[in-house]
């Protein structure tokens, strides 16, 4: 089961489902580099940071004096946060995130990703002012089989606008071993449909993929597929 998204409370080795949409439900991103950058951010802040001696200097100018100097580099969240699995969404993202630690990673990253990504988007269209609905919004993750549910909800998100969801911009390539993306981490999930009895105390006696796991059920909830929105 989830707690209520209303309280965040943010603990140690705890999943959360993290999801945010554009204000008014306007879309946050219009073409592929809008999607391409997002992703370069979960990049940035989930990759091992670079070692000192393999960053590059810069030459940086101060008023009249130009020197060289180490860039300032993004904040990074390596192994603090975890990224399980993730869907981004005209207008909207949903990422399924576990916190390593019990300080307040997920808020720091979370504020961090979303407050960087409007930047960007309102330079590149001219415009100022909130582009997501208020805060993001964070429900606890505290059931097992929620968490196999939830994935697979975030990973049939695409049907609202396109049948092929391994090329979509998800995780779903990942789960499926077709892409291997350093910073998302489905083992987790993944490992359940590897456990029989991990498998067996979910009732899922006949699944043995993930792959499976989720065609399955698109083909027999196939009339609610079309109404995957948020709250």
């Amino acid at each position: 089961m989830a707690a209520k998204n209303s309280v965040k409370i943010y603990a140690e080795n705890t999943i959360y489902h993290v999801y945010n949409r554009g204000v008014e439900k306007r879309k946050i991103f219009l073409d592929e580099q809008d999607y391409k950058v997002f992703l370069s951010y979960l990049r940035e802040y989930l990759s091992p940071p670079p070692k000192p001696e393999d960053i590059n200097k810069k030459m940086f100018r101060l008023r009249d004096r130009i020197f060289e100097a180490v860039p300032r580099l993004p904040k990074n969240y390596f192994n603090q946060i975890d990224l399980l699995a993730y869907c981004l969404m005209p207008n909207h993202i949903h990422l399924l995130i576990r916190q390593s630690d019990n300080r307040d990673s997920i808020k720091e990253f979370t504020h961090s990703l979303f407050l960087r990504y409007s930047m960007y988007f309102n330079k590149k269209y001219n415009r100022v002012g909130s582009l997501f609905q208020g805060k993001y919004k964070a429900i606890i993750v505290m059931d097992e089989s929620y968490l196999l549910h939830l994935s697979r909800y975030i990973h049939i998100n695409p049907l609202e606008y396109t049948e092929d969801l391994i090329n979509a911009y998800s995780s779903f390539a990942e789960y499926l071993g077709i892409r291997s993306t350093n910073w998302i981490k489905p083992d987790l999930i993944l490992s359940y449909f590897e456990n029989q009895n991990q498998k067996m105390s979910f009732d899922f006696k006949h699944i043995n993929t993930y792959k499976k796991f989720v065609e399955n059920y698109i083909k027999e909830n196939s009339d609610l597929i079309n109404d995957l929105k948020l709250e």
